[in-house]
Parts: structure tokens; sequence; C-alpha cells
């Protein structure tokens, strides 16, 4: 009874492991099943860009260069003499027109000095007349052989003494009256005076600084500006095709258009240190919008492409492969695509090559895009064509 009771607890075991045995196996085999299967491998969704078509127009090939508003005339009134400022005829700030009165120095020396050599002048001339009626007697005298001949000829000779200081005292007058002229100073040129440098009161002396004021001539006036020497030969032959080459100032925020002019000036020589070369433009500046030595942003219109291929700036991309956009392949897939580009207007870029009219470029949305990428064009309505600088006009 004992060895029976003995081999049942032996074959319950036996029967227990074999079962944990096969539920392990299969929990195994699921297990490797379950690593083995391959997820499905998803590829990277399609970007979202705004796509435009390169199009044709003309485009303004212009230079933008720093100026600086230069007067055609800039006046330092000196006194010419020296003298008491009695008189000053203008006020601060105030439009002046050559000729117009500015200041008054006392005359009363300078007129009373000629009238001292008017004294003169009459004293001499009595002299003269003396002295040719003694040569008219000498010579009479002279053909009867009654005097020496030498006292003939030294009469001859005080009469052109007499007569050269006649003329000195003439050349005597003539200066005092240029000092009383110059006593009374007008305006050499028209223009805007300045501040006041003298008061009336002050002692002058000639040519003494500060000067008695400032004259600048406002209208017209001028821009000086610099070009680099590689854009120097374009703008000569344009110059030579025509009568001037048009110039728009802008402030030096370049928020707002100031005034329009034309070039009439190179420089003759290039500025070395820089590589560049100073132009001159002239402005009526009627409204006295540009300001003497006021710095503004200036504008060369060089020359105008027709027919030229444009894109939307922001379209170009400048990388290692150079300057490139992403160009938009039949499959909506982009690859990047190399090109030359000309002139900018800001909005729309000149493609020199690489690209024709119609092929679909990737215009923003471009910092996610790499090489073969998938992209989904936006609406129709922000993926608009490039437009050129004259389109909607």
């Amino acid at each position: 009874m004992s060895e029976v009771e003995a081999v049942r607890p032996t074959r319950s075991r036996r029967k227990l492991f074999l079962f944990a045995f096969i539920v392990l196996a299969l929990i195994a085999v699921v297990a490797v099943h379950l690593l083995r299967q391959k997820k499905p491998v998803r590829g990277p969704a399609a970007q979202v860009v705004t796509v435009a078509a390169a199009t044709t127009g003309s485009m303004p090939e212009t230079l933008s260069e720093l100026g600086t508003v230069t007067p055609t005339a800039t006046v330092t009134v000196l006194p010419q003499l020296s003298g008491y400022l009695t008189a000053v005829g203008y006020r601060e700030g105030q439009e002046v027109t050559k000729g117009q009165f500015l200041a008054q120095i006392d005359p009363r020396q300078y007129q009373i000095d000629k009238q001292q050599a008017e004294a003169t002048l009459a004293k001499d001339k009595a002299a003269l007349a003396q002295a040719r009626a003694d040569l008219d007697r000498y010579a009479q005298l002279n053909q009867r052989k009654s005097i020496a001949e030498q006292t003939y000829i030294d009469e001859q000779f005080t009469v052109q003494q007499d007569e050269a200081a006649v003329k000195s005292d003439q050349a005597s007058i003539a200066q005092y009256d240029l000092d009383i002229a110059y006593c009374h100073i007008t305006a050499p040129v028209s223009g805007r005076v300045g501040l006041r440098l003298v008061d009336p009161g002050n002692y002058v002396t000639a040519s003494s600084d500060p000067g008695i004021v400032v004259i600048t001539t406002m209208k017209p006036t001028t821009v000086e500006f610099t070009v680099p020497q590689d854009s120097l030969a374009g703008v000569l032959q344009r110059m030579k095709a025509s009568s001037g080459l048009p110039v728009t100032a802008f402030s030096s925020d370049n928020a707002q258009q100031i005034a329009t002019g034309t070039v009439y000036a190179v420089s003759n020589q290039m500025t070395t240190a820089t590589g560049t070369v100073t132009l001159r433009a002239s402005f009526a500046n009627d409204d006295e919008a540009l300001f003497p030595n006021e710095f503004v942003n200036v504008k060369l219109l060089v020359d105008t492409l027709d027919n030229a291929v444009l894109v939307p700036t922001p379209a170009v991309q400048t990388g290692a492969p150079g300057d490139y956009v992403y160009l938009v392949n039949a499959n909506n897939t982009v690859s990047v695509h190399k090109v030359k580009l000309g002139p900018s207007d800001g909005k729309n870029t000149v493609i020199a090559s690489g690209l024709k009219a119609g092929d679909r470029i990737v215009t923003d949305g471009t910092d996610r895009l790499s090489d073969g990428a998938k992209i989904r064009p936006a609406s129709a309505s922000s993926a608009a064509p490039a437009s050129g600088p004259d389109a909607g006009s």
C-alpha cells in the first residue's frame, strides 16, 4: 500500500514539469515571433512649402551707395580791411541774393584818406601843367639854339616825372574808392546765411577769423558718393551714351525718398585705399529737402535688363553649393539647383543662368528642406508667381 502511494506523487510531478515546459516553450515561440516581426517603416512627411514660378520681366540695375550732400557753394564772408563793424543787415538763417547788403564797416578813415589823395592829385596836376608849359617854351628856345640841349632834355624828364606822379595819385584814389566799397559788405553768392559770427561794435581786421558770416547755396545742390571700381566701367559707358545717369536720394534709414537728380561729374582719380571713385550728382532741391553735409542713401540707375528671368528673392539660398534654389520636380520632390545671380531690387532677383521661365521653385519653407525631400505646395493664393518690378503698372 505504501509503495503505490509513493509512485503516485512522482508521476504527478512529472506531469506538472512537462506541462510547465510546454507552456514555457509556447511563450518562447510567441516571443521570438513578436521580436522578429518587422514594424512598418513610415517615410518622412511631406513638407508644406510655398511654390512660385520663375517669370520674365524688366529689372533695373542699380548701385546703392552712401552719399553726402555737398553744396555748390559755401562762402565764408571775410572783411577785406580793418575797422569797426557799425551795422549788420541780415537775419540769421535768412535767404540772401548775390549783391545783397550784409554788413557795414566804418568808412570815415578811408574817406579822409581819399580826400588827401585828391588834394595830392590836384597839386601834382598843377606841377605837371607848369612843367608842360616850361617844356613848350624850352622847345622854342632850343630850336633857336638859345638854350643848352641838356636843359631841354631835362625838362622832358621833369614832365614825365610829373605825369607819373599824377598817375600814382589817381591809383591811390582808386584804391581808397575800393576800400570804401569794401566797407559796404555784400553777399558774393546767393544762398542761406548761417548764425551770426560777429556783432556790431567789434573791431575787425582784414581776413580775420571767423569772418562776418557763412553763406551756403541751398538750391541747386549736389550729392557726392563713391562707386566701386568694378562698377565704374558700366557707369562710364552709360554716361557716354546718355546725358546723365538718374540718381535717387533716400533718407539715412531708407524709409523715405527725398529727391531725384542726375550724375554730371566723375572724379579723375581712383582712391587707392578703398578702390572707389567719387561721383557728383546735381539736384534741383527746390523744397530744400537735402540739407548741407547730410548723409543720404543714393541709388544710381546704371542699366535696365529686359526679358530677364526673375524669381522672388527669398527663393535664393547660399550655402556649400554656392547660390542655389530648390527646384520643384514633377513628383513633388525638390532638388538643389545651382544658379548664377544677377541684380536684385530686394523683392525679385535676376537669375542670369540656371533657370528658365516657368520653372517652379520653393519660396518659403526652405529651412526644412534637403535634396530629394517631398513637399506639398501650399494653396494657390500663397504660391503666386513672381512678378517683375513693373508688374501691375
